[in-house]
């Protein structure tokens, strides 16, 4: 049987290249032989686990199954968190499959392939053609990064002249930057410090706010925000934050963390501020936001490194040491 390479984690942390073997293509999926990966913040969670790794692929159709009517070989493709549904329940056919209880997502389903690697074997329903205007290199990101922090806009229905604060200039700080300001909303920036200024102004930001020695209570932004989103690696000093907030505002949390959500109870009820949980993006909301990318030039701010053991070694330590600005891509060689 003819084979392809993945790259898998393991429990020691080291990554490993290994071998995968290629079915038969049937039914509905599609054979893509990989052209560009994303390195996620959600990959650091997997590197110690037997698995294959990556989830922002983008790559091209080198075979379909007989059922597949929406793509053709050669079509440029991406893909992201997300690789299947029941396409029959109430989430489904709302259009809001990442809420399918049997939805088969990135380190519980599919486990051994990944984008890292040579090919992958995907669904035709979770694939998505890239539009013309984004390279594979910049479109890869896109497909988590750009998708969960597009989703929260969008999906919940964040209006143009509202006032959107983005906290953490990382992977998903800068192009949420991107895209608020893209949407027309004034968009307020806060990090620890002043040194990433310039790049959130050239960004789109309209107002940046280094955070480091004011206390709570003394944060004075003007115009309160309508939409908070939350992409640090580590909460916020919420007593410091909610005054900056306006009533009937919402927060939007898009980091994965293990700890508990620690915030000031009374302060919500006072103002009416919801919390909003917010995952990647459903397959319609997906697509719009690739289009919106291309169209206004939305593009990730990318390191490229060698699709190897060595490469995305290297690639996950820059990463884990915080010195990631702002997304690892990895290019086959």
């Amino acid at each position: 049987m003819p084979t392809f390479t993945v790259f898998k984690g393991s429990n020691e942390g080291k990554v490993v290249e290994s071998q995968t073997t290629r079915p038969d293509i049937k039914g509905d999926e599609v054979y893509v032989k990989i052209t560009a990966s994303g390195l996620c913040g959600t990959d650091e969670h997997y590197r110690h686990t037997d698995m294959a790794l990556g989830h922002e692929g983008a790559g091209v159709v080198e075979d379909i199954g007989p059922d597949v009517k929406t793509l053709k070989k050669g079509d440029r493709v991406g893909w992201g968190y997300q690789h299947d549904s029941c396409r029959d329940c109430e989430w489904c056919l709302t259009g809001r499959e990442t809420f399918c209880e049997q939805r088969a997502m990135y380190s519980s389903a599919n486990l051994d392939q990944g984008s890292m690697g040579s090919h992958a074997v995907w669904k035709a329903g979770f694939l998505f053609k890239i539009p013309e205007g984004l390279s594979d290199a910049d479109a890869a990101p896109l497909m988590c990064g750009g998708a969960t922090v597009y989703n929260a806009l969008r999906m919940y229905d964040v209006q143009p002249d509202a006032r959107v604060g983005v906290i953490g200039i990382g992977g998903l700080g800068h192009l949420a930057i991107q895209f608020a300001a893209k949407m027309g909303c004034d968009v307020v920036v806060f990090s620890n410090t002043e040194g990433k200024k310039d790049e959130a102004l050239k960004l789109g930001a309209s107002k940046f706010v280094a955070t480091k020695g004011i206390k709570a209570g003394e944060l004075d932004i003007g115009r309160k925000l309508d939409a908070l989103l939350v992409t640090a690696s580590v909460q916020p000093d919420w007593k410091l934050i909610l005054p900056a907030m306006a009533p009937d505002s919402k927060v939007f949390l898009l980091t994965v963390s293990p700890d508990d959500l620690v915030i000031p109870y009374m302060a919500l009820i006072a103002s009416g501020i919801s919390i909003q949980g917010s995952l990647v993006a459903a397959r319609a909301i997906h697509r719009q936001m690739l289009a919106f990318a291309a169209h206004h030039q939305i593009k990730p701010m990318n390191v490229e490194y060698p699709m190897t053991e060595e490469g995305i070694t290297e690639a996950f330590d820059t990463l884990r040491a915080g010195n990631m600005r702002y997304r690892g891509v990895l290019i086959p060689q």
